[in-house]
């Protein structure tokens, strides 16, 4: 059944302010090094217990997400209520080669009886990476090189959007100090959550500690964010402290995300294909679309489940996808004053 505008809007909606075992088989891992020396072999040993707690976090899960707000760094900003919500959600292997392996989020939406599949996040980690795509404000993004002794033993995480454009990225080793399997990167900068972007406007960017633990039942999202003010000198407005919780559970219609991602797979390799080549041609760019991207998302995410639903052939819904895509990026990045979405201040002061 094809799914109406307004239908697939609110579920797009939903699934990311819900944000934030249907696994593949992985495929044989590639070895980091050759075992030929005792610390190649112990770096061999590190990069396969690193895949395996990057796999972990595949499967099927009853989802908690929280986020509340801790401190105020401008007068007169009160701190807003928590925000809470949960799911479920399906967390499948879309490619394992070894030193790349990628992860995409479905949540699985509304009564049993009636199900709905909403595509939400990616997650891609990159072995030892060169560069990782970071956010730079604006709806832009730029590649930042990671300097040898940064990326020794280390893996990227970037994070893609609903639509498969980029949201963040970052480099950190896993670590397994007292008992965790963590992986915990430096500061980077986000986007603003769906869930914040589509009810104020008061802040341009998030400044974000991104850590990842595996728990006994699953394994938890925990962020340490600093919400930014970009007009002028970058200032923080708000600090918030957000968990989002991932407990082994698959009492839900796991059936209905994979049939979803069965009927559109092949549309959305293709999909990331194209974004995948607009970030090799360049050293950044830019969506030109202000805040909330809405009209790129929506007519792929129509697209998707009009090939699903074999109302549209493969080909003619990627070449469709490919100019929306290319209707709304440039690589002409411009100034970040200029990307920006106009806040509530600078309403105030243009009065």
């Amino acid at each position: 059944m094809i799914r109406t505008p307004e239908l697939l809007r609110a579920a797009a909606m939903l699934g990311t302010v819900l944000l934030a075992s249907c696994t593949a088989t992985p495929e044989a891992p590639q070895a980091a090094t050759s075992s030929s020396s005792p610390s190649a072999a112990v770096e061999d040993a590190q990069f396969q217990r690193d895949r395996q707690s990057i796999l972990a976090m595949a499967g099927n899960y009853d989802v908690s997400f929280d986020f509340t707000e801790t401190v105020s760094f401008v007068e007169g900003y009160d701190l807003k209520e928590p925000k809470r919500s949960g799911g479920h959600e399906t967390v499948i292997v879309v490619e394992d080669r070894g030193d790349f392996i990628s992860l995409q989020h479905l949540l699985v939406v509304g009564p049993d009886e009636a199900p709905f599949v909403v595509k939400h996040w990616r997650q891609d980690w990159q072995y030892e990476p060169a560069r990782v795509l970071t956010f730079i404000g604006g709806n832009a993004w730029a590649w930042k090189d990671v300097p040898s002794e940064a990326r020794e033993g280390a893996w990227s995480q970037t994070v893609y959007q609903v639509d498969d454009a980029p949201r963040y990225g970052a480099v950190a080793e896993w670590t397994y100090e007292d008992g965790l399997a963590a992986w915990s990167a430096p500061r980077e900068w986000r986007p603003l959550p769906r869930r914040d972007m589509t009810t104020r406007d008061d802040y341009h960017a998030v400044d974000a500690v991104n850590r990842h633990v595996l728990t006994p039942t699953g394994w938890v999202h925990e962020q340490d964010n600093s919400k930014l003010v970009l007009r002028g000198e970058p200032q923080v407005l708000v600090r918030e402290s957000g968990l989002n919780t991932y407990r082994r559970f698959d009492d839900y219609p796991v059936a209905e995300a994979e049939d979803y991602w069965a009927g559109t797979a092949d549309f959305w390799e293709g999909v990331r294909a194209e974004w995948s080549r607009i970030a090799s041609e360049n050293d950044g760019f830019a969506i030109t679309l202000k805040g909330e991207t809405e009209d790129l998302y929506m007519p792929l995410l129509e697209l998707a489940g009009q090939v699903q639903a074999g109302e549209m052939a493969l080909d003619p819904a990627l070449q469709e996808a490919r100019s929306v895509i290319g209707k709304y990026v440039t690589a002409d990045i411009g100034d970040l004053q200029d990307r920006l979405r106009e806040t509530v201040a600078d309403s105030v002061s243009a009065n």
